[in-house]
């Protein structure tokens, strides 16, 4: 899953909300360096990523993708997804999306002791051009994915992505809709095992 998704699943506890956006700069034992909640943020946005790159629903939106992006159809579909929940966004929350973008970035620059290096200096970016707000919107992702394109070391035509999420929109909404609840579901209940490990064995 992409930011805004992460945001949204770390339910208002803001050290999980930093362990939520850091979770893919923190490799090996680093993860020990931090304290217990960010670990468990760290943790559950991992949890998170597995469960939608082994969900049926996520594989049959990346099953259109994949033959015009190949392996990049997973990082497409993440874009995708982010969109969909900022659109929708009334249906999840009572907090008006800028509102709680707002909110997002202030908490996570309240930790912004503890980032790793490579994502302070995104978090920067992320902030100052309000990456989050602008996933709702076509041009936004179009954008989005073009920078990501100019990054990838080989040709991903992600700068046309945008494209197709236009063309099957209403398809991609169907799964969104049904593969998001499961993953909230999955990400409350998640969050409970990691700070109560031994409960129930």
């Amino acid at each position: 899953m992409n930011y805004l998704a992460h945001a949204y699943l770390s339910f208002g506890q803001d050290e999980v909300l930093v362990g939520n956006f850091i979770g893919d700069f923190v490799k090996g034992k680093m993860i020990n360096t931090f304290p217990q909640e960010v670990q468990n943020g760290i943790m559950l946005h991992r949890a998170i990523d597995k469960f939608t790159d082994t969900h049926p629903l996520v594989h049959a939106g990346q099953s259109y993708l994949r033959p015009k992006f190949g392996h990049y159809a997973t990082v497409i579909t993440d874009i995708f997804f982010d969109y969909y929940l900022a659109r929708n966004w009334e249906a999840y929350s009572k907090i008006p999306l800028e509102e709680f973008i707002q909110n997002t970035y202030f908490t996570l620059n309240r930790y912004h002791h503890l980032f790793p290096d490579r994502f302070a200096s995104m978090f920067h970016w992320m902030k100052q051009d309000n990456w989050l707000m602008k996933y709702g919107e076509i041009d936004g992702i179009r954008e989005t994915l073009t920078g990501m394109s100019r990054r990838t070391r080989f040709e991903s035509k992600m700068e046309m992505a945008h494209l197709s999420l236009l063309e099957k929109d209403a398809e991609f909404q169907v799964i969104f809709f049904a593969f998001f609840k499961d993953l909230e579901t999955f990400a409350r209940v998640k969050i409970i095992e990691l700070r109560n490990p031994h409960a129930g064995h």
